[in-house]
């Protein structure tokens, strides 16, 4: 059975990938904002506008919640 250091980096290969794999089936760079619509930072979709009204968010709650995972987990860049 894994150890939970194992377990950690399985999934963040696990997300690692997902969001590369979005980068790369991108077929234009999408900005931060574009008439009116703000783009995650880190995988690029679209951020509802409520998300982005309610905490001027920059991040869709999916990668917002690994980043905060990662920060509280001491894990930089």
């Amino acid at each position: 059975m894994p150890d939970i250091f194992e377990q950690a980096s399985d999934l963040e290969d696990l997300e690692r990938s997902h969001i590369l794999s979005k980068h790369r089936n991108r077929q234009v760079e999408m900005p931060d904002e574009a008439d009116g619509i703000r783009y995650c930072l880190d995988c690029g979709d679209e951020i509802p506008e409520a998300r982005v009204l309610a905490i001027n968010a920059v991040r869709c709650v999916h990668c917002a919640g690994i980043r905060e995972r990662r920060l509280k987990q001491g894990v930089t860049g």
